[in-house]
């Protein structure tokens, strides 16, 4: 269950219908994880119907925060994105003080990881709703990384393309600068060769989309990517 072990897991949206039985090929497909989480629509009916479908398998499966609305109990892990360039700082510290505020008393705190984001495609929904400055070059990136590592000392550093594929240079430069920090990558992966390439940079490589759309090529990017060395 320990998710640092983690190098290919796959991402549910909770407001996309999924069969049953494609949902049971996902779960036992030899992926390590399931993180269940989307930009929009996420209801908390969606989050806790998803989660009662996947725990009849045996595979870790984690909760992505995007709504306080839509958290429920029940997850291996709560991951809480803070999106590092977000030029509203909502997304970076305000919605996670609100949360805890209120919610504080309760929170199993081992269960929450906390996850910088970097969003690099300026026409996904994520860009536009946390107000991403995508329009920066390596160098920030680069930056972002290092403050990820040293200077926030995140778990979790997440490089998130959603929808299109990413720049493999730019991932390859990321993960030279993290030592502590696990790199997670997302976006665009549509067939085993795209997941093989960035698993040689990324410590984990999130598929999404591609579930909906080629369930067949989505699973072909399990071995693609437990292959990899």
């Amino acid at each position: 269950m320990d998710f640092k072990s983690w190098k290919h897991v796959f991402k549910l949206d909770p407001a996309k219908f999924i069969h049953d039985d494609d949902l049971a090929r996902i779960c036992q497909s030899g992926t390590d994880g399931i993180i269940v989480g989307g930009s929009d629509d996420v209801t908390a009916e969606g989050v806790v119907d998803l989660l009662m479908r996947i725990k009849k398998f045996n595979i870790a499966v984690v909760l992505e925060v995007s709504t306080v609305e839509s958290v429920t109990p029940g997850y291996d892990y709560f991951f809480i994105p803070t999106v590092l360039n977000s030029t509203d700082t909502k997304w970076v510290k305000d919605i996670h003080h609100n949360a805890i505020k209120e919610f504080g008393d309760f929170i199993e705190w081992q269960q929450l990881i906390a996850e910088g984001y970097i969003i690099l495609n300026p026409h996904c929904k994520a860009a536009k709703l946390t107000a991403a400055n995508t329009l920066i070059d390596e160098e920030d990136v680069i930056a972002y990384a290092r403050m990820a590592e040293h200077y926030f000392k995140l778990p979790i550093l997440y490089i998130e393309y959603s929808g299109m594929y990413g720049d493999v240079h730019l991932v390859a430069a990321v993960k030279y600068e993290l030592e502590y920090t696990q790199l997670f990558y997302g976006g665009g992966i549509c067939n085993a060769q795209q997941a093989k390439e960035m698993a040689q940079f990324a410590d984990t490589v999130v598929v999404g989309n591609i579930i909906y759309n080629d369930l067949a090529e989505a699973i072909s990017t399990v071995k693609a990517v437990k292959d990899t060395v």
